[in-house]
């Protein structure tokens, strides 16, 4: 049996434990993008899990668009960050990049520049975004990217990417789920695209292909991830056939040679499946499309996750609220030792509490 506490490897990387950190975002960089001096200490002291996924990073500043959140494309940033890794390497954990560019979701008063927030189609999201000047405001129409623009968008994720390695992190994952720009790109109705980079299935898919084997060709494939999530209905996106389009997406990606496909489970945040199917069922339903580790995150325990190693599911197992106000996480689920609840209330703000202050059961 694959215990969740013993060592294992990933891509050739060793790691202590089958547990993973899920990308989880917090909000605590300065209005620049860098990183807090907390920062360092909140990932340091959740450093017990085997490998972290950073929260999602945007790849330049017009992948931004929520408030406060960090960037690795400045040397500042850099810097930042390379101080966040160094203190999760001496605590023995590996640790990923997640790359999120936004896309259509985003205010232009959480970003650096003037230019407004781009997407596959010029299609307006619904619903509202936090902004620190003006609390809860509409999202605005994105400007749709030309042709001859992909390519540099493209560019930013790889120059990104080397900057990850430079600064220490152990490879980078790309964000193509919960409705941010690689998303937008695999669904029905955010990408109405005729240029070949929509339309069809093939055409769909084709721009987050294309991200991948840039990235995967600058750092190496066993270095690139990618997040995804079938039927997951976030940010106001909708796919007429999701469980296709990712079979297609995941045929088209090189799964036994990258370092891991992370399946954003749709019941994290709703039980209902966007047409595909059975919740339960998805998982099964895309294992024969990896061919090699497949990891997942979503409302999962100690228990249920040691049960999806056991059956082959699962290569590792991602946890995500439970790290919020357990930085002793893994001991605690070792134990079975009460597990504490996080401050929702705190998710998002600025500095340290509710961040880099929950303690311990022995500090």
């Amino acid at each position: 049996m694959k215990s969740l506490f013993e060592p294992t490897t990933l891509a050739g990387l060793p790691l202590q434990n089958r547990i993973v950190m899920a990308p989880l975002t917090r909000s605590r960089a300065d209005v620049m993008g860098v990183p807090q001096p907390c920062v360092r200490d909140y990932y340091s002291q959740r450093a017990s899990a085997g490998l972290i996924i950073s929260e999602g990073t945007q790849p330049s500043f017009a992948g931004q668009g929520y408030c406060r959140t960090p960037g690795m494309h400045t040397p500042d940033q850099m810097a930042a960050w390379k101080g966040v890794t160094d203190a999760v390497h001496a605590r023995g954990a590996k640790m990923f990049m997640q790359f999120m560019h936004c896309g259509r979701i985003a205010h232009p008063l959480n970003r650096q520049i003037k230019d407004a927030p781009v997407a596959p189609s010029a299609v307006k999201p619904a619903g509202q975004m936090w902004t620190d000047q003006q609390q809860m405001q509409d999202f605005p129409t994105p400007h749709a990217l030309a042709t001859a623009a992909l390519p540099g968008v493209i560019n930013e994720f790889v120059v990104a990417a080397r900057n990850a390695i430079e600064a220490g992190f152990d490879g980078v994952e790309l964000h193509a789920a919960n409705g941010y720009l690689l998303n937008q790109f695999l669904a029905s109705n955010t990408n109405q695209r005729t240029d070949g980079y929509g339309t069809t299935l093939s055409g769909r898919i084709r721009f987050v292909v294309e991200t991948f084997e840039a990235v995967a060709s600058a750092i190496g494939a066993s270095r690139t991830g990618i997040r995804v999530s079938p039927g997951h209905m976030f940010n106001d996106l909708v796919d007429a056939n999701p469980l296709e389009t990712h079979f297609s997406l995941l045929d088209a990606l090189p799964t036994a040679k990258m370092a891991y496909v992370h399946v954003m489970l749709p019941d994290a945040f709703s039980p209902q499946l966007n047409n595909a199917g059975d919740p339960q069922a998805l998982l099964p339903a895309l294992r024969p499309y990896v061919k090699g580790a497949l990891i997942a995150a979503g409302k999962l325990t100690a228990a249920s996750a040691q049960a999806m190693l056991d059956s082959g599911l699962l290569q590792l197992a991602v946890f995500g609220r439970p790290f919020i106000a357990n930085p002793d996480l893994v001991e605690r689920m070792k134990t079975g030792a009460t597990l504490a609840t996080p401050r929702e209330d705190l998710f998002y703000t600025a500095g340290p509490e509710g961040y880099s202050d929950y303690p311990a059961l022995v500090s």
